[in-house]
């Protein structure tokens, strides 16, 4: 569908050379460069202070995967006002503020239209030096993948939905989608990551490949080293699986080799669309130890998850 659109070519715009670029990154001079995405979605938790504090992380997270610094917000609002009432929406808006501003942004404002349904997200605006952004390019065979949070939000999500699980057993998950990547993207400018990407809703396997792609080679993963949030392959067992999860193994799965056949649950974790994810980072070997140490300083977690092979370029290997 996108193919049939018209193709944008502008001096300025640095992220068309970008493939799978998380964010639009529009030159301003020499060492500024403007950085915005877009994001919203129908709750994924029942306390809407948390949806809207999740809903916000979410969308801050394009900029971190590009290493830029959140400027402000727009909020995006979807709402049946007369069903739900003023006070579910203000604390949704308030939970999206709360992390807006832990982030060091403003929100300067958005736009509400009337909806059955809620859907909340931002528009987010950053500023990063073209010199030192991060971009899903610079891998190279060698190089070490690093997840800063665990895979399963879809899964948990779906079996919250469909009442299998309480809001309160999913608590790790809650606070993990809550938690900001900023601390992640600081570490990777400072020890100097090859790449970068944010795990959203192509799941663990979409923005594996895309990175891959981008950088011309091939990521071996281990499917039993994979970390999950606590009750999600359990979810995955029962089969509690997003519809977005089928979709991404149906587009992606063509390009992937190895044990495919084998652990279903752990599969369904693979393709299990994120909200709210966390980055993957390609590191050199040598710096390895000193990345993992920022970030467990940092208080981020930093998931060994794979590595980058010589190899047809976007492919991935999985390992058992």
């Amino acid at each position: 569908m996108l193919g049939q659109l018209p193709k944008v070519a502008h001096p300025a715009l640095l992220s068309q050379e970008i493939p799978f670029a998380d964010a639009a990154i529009y030159r301003l001079n020499e060492n500024q460069a403007l950085v915005q995405s877009v994001d919203f979605f129908t709750p994924v938790v029942d306390d809407p202070y948390r949806y809207g504090q999740i809903a916000a992380a979410n969308a801050l997270s394009d900029l971190y995967a590009v290493g830029a610094t959140p400027l402000l917000a727009l909020n995006l609002v979807a709402f049946p006002l007369c069903q739900l009432g003023v006070e579910v929406l203000q604390r949704i808006l308030a939970g999206g503020a709360e992390r807006v501003q832990a982030a060091g942004a403003v929100i300067a404002g958005g736009h509400s239209i009337e909806d059955d349904e809620p859907k909340y997200g931002m528009c987010v605006t950053g500023i990063v030096d073209p010199g030192q952004m991060l971009t899903t390019c610079g891998c190279q065979p060698g190089d070490q993948l690093l997840l800063t949070k665990p895979l399963g939000t879809g899964l948990l999500a779906t079996a919250l939905k469909g009442e299998v699980l309480q809001e309160t057993e999913i608590e790790a998950a809650v606070a993990g989608m809550i938690r900001l990547n900023d601390s992640a993207a600081a570490a990777v400018k400072l020890i100097g990551g090859k790449a970068c990407t944010d795990v959203t809703g192509f799941g663990l396997v979409g923005h594996a490949l895309e990175l891959a792609e981008a950088s011309g080679v091939t990521l071996r993963l281990s499917l039993a080293g994979l970390p999950a949030y606590p009750r999600a392959l359990e979810m995955a067992g029962l089969g509690l699986v997003p519809e977005g999860a089928y979709r991404n193994r149906d587009y992606y799965f063509p390009r992937v080799v190895g044990p495919i056949r084998g652990d279903q649950a752990r599969r369904d974790l693979l393709c299990d669309p994120q909200t709210s994810g966390g980055l993957l980072i390609a590191v050199a070997t040598d710096r390895l130890k000193q990345l993992q140490q920022h970030l467990s300083l940092a208080g981020v977690p930093a998931y060994h998850v794979g590595e980058a092979i010589s190899g047809l370029p976007g492919r991935l290997e999985l390992s058992e």
